[in-house]
């Protein structure tokens, strides 16, 4: 029976799949599989969400996290998701996405400078006499304390999905109650923006002018 193992090789965006033949063990071969962080800007209408959420999971789109919120325009939305696989997976998903009209840009941050964020909020258990020790890891971790019990305690905590990852392992043998979390968010580092409207409307002039 052939066996498989996955193992974190350091970097945020690389897991390593391995297939180990019984028979062929000196010839194992290493298959890498990207996480590629997607932002996609849409237009501000009703069933845009769940017209995108039901095209991924038709298709069984390995999705990781989907986060999504206004942005500078009242117009437009930013949906933000990690998707699982290599390059022919991530242009699937990018086809199907700019096949639909309201949306209207689509961006691959994984070759990009960029800042990610994760939100979480967790109630942690504090029976026992371990409030203090809690408060100390919390303040570690750069998290805050934002509602106390007699039994839990509840913390928020944002940053790379390897601090809130390390945090939750953390937490693990004082008792996690309930956890609930964002998925990430990302945005271009420097001048980079994933929509500009000026070069977008100087295109569309642009165009008209060749038209006219």
């Amino acid at each position: 029976m052939d066996r498989f193992s996955v193992g974190y090789t350091g970097s945020p965006f690389w897991w390593e799949l391995e297939l180990v033949c019984p028979a062929e063990k000196e010839h194992s071969q290493k298959e890498f599989v990207m996480r590629h962080v997607l932002s996609a800007l849409v237009v501000n209408q009703p069933g845009v969400l769940a017209h995108i959420s039901g095209m991924l999971a038709s298709r069984a789109f390995n999705i990781d996290s989907l986060a999504v919120g206004a942005t500078e325009n009242p117009e437009l939305s930013r949906l933000t998701f990690v998707v699982n696989g290599d390059e022919k997976v991530l242009n699937q998903v990018r086809k199907q996405l700019e096949k639909i009209i309201t949306v209207v840009k689509v961006l691959d941050f994984s070759k990009e400078e960029f800042v990610e964020r994760d939100l979480m909020l967790m109630k942690v258990s504090t029976q026992g006499g371990t409030r203090r020790e809690i408060i100390e890891l919390v303040n570690i971790f750069r998290g805050q304390i934002v509602d106390v019990s007699p039994e839990h305690v509840m913390i928020e905590i944002s940053g790379k999905e390897s601090k809130i990852e390390a945090f939750i392992e953390a937490m693990r043998e004082f008792g996690i109650i309930e956890m609930v979390r964002t998925g990430r968010i990302a945005m271009l580092r420097g001048d980079a923006f994933i929509f500009d409207a000026n070069s977008e409307t100087q295109s569309t002039e642009e165009e008209e002018t060749v038209n006219a």
